[in-house]
């Protein structure tokens, strides 16, 4: 039973009202309504969803089976296949080149001034505020339809994603190797280069990795807005009602990108060593 001295020693646990207990109550309330909100304001209906299951029933009856075409229509299914593992891979790569040398200015301990520090923060902000599909549609604007416009698409919003992972990378690095170097006559590149570089890489090349594996589904969808790739063929297919080959479409992307994925988590178990069971 509750005693007198229980709730003396530890009233913090006997109160019905805390200051902790308003906000978690208000914040929970705050997001009930904002889903309800959502739900009322974006015109989402259950009978919708019901009534249209039979239409995804019908469309996926008419993908089957999947239709390659064969011939010159198999090979350019290949060959866009093909453009679109290369836009992922070139623009990833290319963004994370640039990306290491830019974030050391991000980061905290290895920055210029505050001012480099802040100015590069933001511009990786911005970059990165700026969805992928978007640069595609900006960069066909500016070089024309093909994948030159995607590889550029994916290294402008690679570039602030990578900026902000390897400058956070930067941060946590552990400081003793540094200050090691530094009481050794080390300059500032030096302190870099061997005390926080070979801590960051193996982290810096496993979302390399992870991004070229989502990269190659976001040459996809860039494709359908002209940036080269499979995309534009699938939308094609789709436009015309050819669920057959659009079927075969899909399942080229999805081994691709499970061959991708299969490939970059060993070359990731190689860097960052294989995980403890």
């Amino acid at each position: 039973m509750t005693t007198d001295a229980q709730i003396a020693k530890y009233p913090q646990h006997f109160r019905t009202v805390t200051r902790h207990r308003v906000i978690t109550i208000t914040v929970i309330t705050l997001l009930l309504g904002l889903l309800i909100f959502s739900f009322y304001r974006l015109d989402f209906s259950a009978m919708r969803i019901f009534t249209g299951l039979s239409k995804l029933l019908d469309v996926t009856r008419l993908m089957f089976p999947p239709d390659p075409g064969w011939g010159p229509t198999l090979l350019r299914y290949l060959h866009a296949m093909v453009e679109t593992v290369a836009i992922a891979f070139l623009g990833t790569l290319i963004a994370a080149l640039l990306a290491f040398p830019l974030a050391s200015l991000a980061a905290r301990n290895t920055s210029i001034n505050r001012l480099v520090h802040f100015l590069s923060r933001r511009t990786f902000d911005t970059l990165r505020g700026v969805d992928t599909l978007i640069w595609a549609l900006i960069w066909i604007n500016v070089v024309g339809l093909g994948p030159f416009a995607g590889v550029l698409a994916i290294i402008c919003s690679d570039l602030g994603s990578f900026g902000k992972l390897f400058s956070e990378a930067i941060e946590a690095a552990d400081r003793k190797p540094v200050e090691g170097i530094a009481s050794t006559g080390g300059s500032r590149i030096q302190q870099i280069r061997f005390g926080i570089v070979p801590q960051v890489l193996p982290v810096f090349l496993s979302q390399v990795l992870y991004y070229f594996e989502s990269n190659t589904r976001s040459a996809t969808i860039i494709g359908i807005v002209g940036a080269g790739g499979i995309g534009l063929i699938l939308s094609e297919q789709i436009r015309t009602l050819e669920f057959q080959q659009v079927s075969f479409v899909i399942l080229m992307i999805l081994v691709t990108v499970s061959a991708i994925d299969w490939l970059c988590s060993k070359l990731r178990f190689k860097v960052i060593g294989q995980p403890q069971h």
